[in-house]
């Protein structure tokens, strides 16, 4: 890291922290004491309002209700900044305002030279989903579904939830642990621990029609949560080998939470496992047709005996 980079970075690191010491910067940055020592020195004079404590940390804080300096931008960051607001600003991301607002504070911030990068970068990167003959024409409406933030909001405070769901016309509620919350293929989803079927659950946020904290008195423990998902973790009943072709399918889709381990360099063969409920229908008729799905490029080690019954019932459909 060059010397202004990491000096507008420990500006940056120290703009939010009371308090810091000379040992933390060192250990962050990877720096020498007394390169540490110069750079604070340096930040000190450019006009940051730094009050050494006396003692063997050599510790520092910023001075209350002063201004601190303007953190400026490196050229580099700004694109990067400015092509991150492009890679994702037709993703159906949340905070939408926000992000307009921000792209047009940074383009208030920077130099004409360095908006002319941005306006020439604008015309010769194309993400996907946007129209080839015009960059700014958006062929998606880049709004994410409406409970998205208020979702977001409530897990800042508390990650135990009762939410409710809407399944074609049935209205469903779930006390929930939430474990991620995920963007994956277009769609937006939750994945958590189901409070009261003690099991892991994914839901579309697209199917989410309220969100509230749950009760305090029935929760369980988020040591609990874990050790009871780790013993469920460790039950695996499926096993498959997948060739090149099936490796392709997977990538197009596939309803686990799981990822493949590759078995060669080349990325040509993986293996996967994972365990499936077999007392939950919808998950057992899931799995069989995604089974299909990956087609005759795989192995299986282990399968439970409800999936190759549901194989069995399926292929004598299309062979009687």
């Amino acid at each position: 890291m060059k010397k202004v980079e990491r000096i507008n970075t420990i500006m940056r690191y120290i703009n939010n922290r009371s308090h810091f010491t000379i040992s933390e910067i060192m250990r962050e940055f990877n720096i020498s004491r007394s390169t540490a020592i110069r750079d604070i020195r340096e930040i000190e004079a450019m006009g940051m309002p730094l009050v050494a404590e006396v003692g063997r940390d050599g510790g520092y804080f910023v001075m209350n209700n002063s201004v601190l300096p303007t953190v400026r931008f490196t050229d580099n960051e700004i694109k990067a900044l400015f092509i991150a607001f492009m890679a994702t600003r037709n993703q159906q991301l949340p905070y939408l305002k926000s992000r307009q607002s921000l792209a047009e504070k940074l383009l208030g911030l920077i130099s004409e030279n360095q908006q002319d990068d941005l306006v020439l970068l604008n015309q010769i990167l194309l993400f996907e989903g946007t129209n080839p003959n015009n960059p700014d024409l958006l062929d998606l409406s880049d709004l994410p579904h409406p409970m998205l933030e208020k979702l977001i909001q409530i897990l800042l405070l508390d990650s135990y939830l009762l939410i409710t769901i809407k399944v074609e016309k049935i209205i469903l509620s779930y006390p929930i642990y939430l474990l991620h919350l995920y963007h994956e293929k277009g769609v937006w989803l939750i994945e958590g621990f189901d409070l009261k079927d003690e099991q892991r659950r994914i839901f579309p946020v697209d199917n989410l029609t309220n969100v509230k904290p749950f009760p305090t008195k029935k929760r369980l423990s988020r040591k609990k949560i874990l050790e009871k998902l780790s013993k469920q973790e460790e039950l695996i009943n499926l096993i498959l080998e997948l060739g090149p072709k099936a490796i392709a399918q997977f990538k197009k889709y596939h309803p686990l939470k799981v990822s493949i381990s590759y078995t060669n360099p080349y990325q040509t063969t993986a293996i996967l496992k994972t365990f499936i409920n077999v007392n939950n229908p919808e998950e057992l008729t899931e799995i069989t047709n995604w089974l299909l799905f990956l087609g005759g490029d795989i192995k299986v080690r282990e399968v439970p005996e409800e999936v190759l019954e549901g194989l069995q019932e399926r292929l004598c459909l299309f062979y009687p």
